[in-house]
């Protein structure tokens, strides 16, 4: 990384917008770059010059493993999206010349609101909670809903089972990054446990793929989301997927990701787990229950990308400047905790 936490040339950036003109900064100042918080995947920025302002997603330098950072799929997704049901930013310019920053990158729309890096939203009211999670409920209905077929995404994903597609990736990944057989031995005994135990479904639906709620910005004093972010692992899959990554924050403590595990729900106007799920369930339409399965496998995915997330911060290339430690710290956490349900003690 370069002075400021970049690890690409702002001059070089700046000079590209400059002959921009479609993406809107052509000729309005001198170009100011922030870091936004939070997020340890795709580092993303705040762009401004003069009036016009923009984000920029691009992909980490260095050694990537296969598939995983696609900001060109995201940047497809929002392309397809905008304007519809599911609110995204608006996508302005993609770019796959690696000259420019050193990897691929794209623009979108600024979009002003809130977002909660905890599922605790620390500084609401327990009734403006409620009326929260009830949004972000809403909003994961209306993805698993969209028509792929009109929207240009049926080709988002690849036939077959999607589980065992699925498992296999995450678990090659998981072997890339292990770093010795006493690594994560939770993590091994997952990818055991559901290799053995893969459903046969057919369902299949646009998943975001990380539907938590530091993905989401909320209005700036509604509580309705203005948008859905990070769609770096969406696909045509098991909307369950969803559900469960989503449902993880029952499960997790406040330290892991920010989850709710021992804070008194009632009393801060947040759903129980069922009752949410239940509500979910009728908004969209679900002829499918989550099942164990379904929880473990979104704990043994967040656990090979916390992996992921920690060798690149060894490596220098972390976005955060403690991603080593944060990334072990939850790919642990995820792999206890998924065990755990597998091993019926959760």
């Amino acid at each position: 990384m370069n002075e400021g936490g970049l690890d690409f040339d702002a001059a070089r950036l700046a000079g590209y917008l400059d002959g921009l003109a479609e993406a809107g900064c052509a000729g309005r100042g001198a170009l100011q770059l922030r870091r936004t918080e939070g997020g340890m995947s795709n580092p993303t920025f705040f762009l401004r010059c003069g009036d016009w302002q923009a984000v920029l997603r691009k992909q980490p330098a260095g050694e990537l493993a296969p598939s995983a950072h696609a900001i060109d799929r995201e940047f497809k997704v929002l392309q397809a999206l905008h304007g519809g049901a599911v609110p995204v930013p608006r996508p302005l310019h993609y770019c796959a010349d690696r000259s420019v920053l050193g990897t691929p990158f794209y623009l979108m729309e600024k979009l002003e609101g809130r977002v909660f890096h905890a599922f605790a939203t620390p500084g609401l009211a327990s009734s403006e909670r409620a009326a929260l999670y009830d949004a972000m409920l809403r909003t994961m209905a209306a993805i698993h809903r969209v028509d792929v077929a009109a929207v240009g995404l049926a080709d988002h994903g690849r036939p077959g089972n999607y589980f065992a597609r699925q498992l296999k990736r995450w678990s090659e990944q998981w072997a890339r990054f292990r770093r010795g057989d006493d690594d994560n031995p939770a993590l091994d005994r997952l990818v055991a446990w559901l290799a053995e135990r893969v459903p046969d479904s057919t369902l299949q639906t646009l998943c975001h793929g990380d539907f938590r709620i530091g993905n989401i910005m909320f209005h700036a004093s509604e509580p309705r989301v203005v948008g859905v972010l990070d769609w770096e692992l969406s696909t045509l899959g098991h909307p369950l997927v969803d559900v469960a990554f989503n449902s993880q924050a029952w499960r997790m403590a406040p330290d892991e990701n920010g989850g709710l595990l021992g804070l008194p729900l009632a009393e801060l106007g947040i759903p129980e787990e069922d009752a949410y799920l239940e509500r979910y369930y009728a908004m969209a339409g679900s002829t499918e229950r989550m099942t164990t399965f379904h929880q473990v496998f979104a704990m043994f995915r967040g656990a090979v990308g916390s992996a992921g997330v920690a060798v690149r911060g060894e490596g220098g290339n972390g976005f955060l400047p403690d991603a080593a430690r944060v990334g072990r710290h939850l790919a642990l956490a995820y792999a206890r905790r998924g065990l755990a349900l597998a091993e019926g003690r959760a």
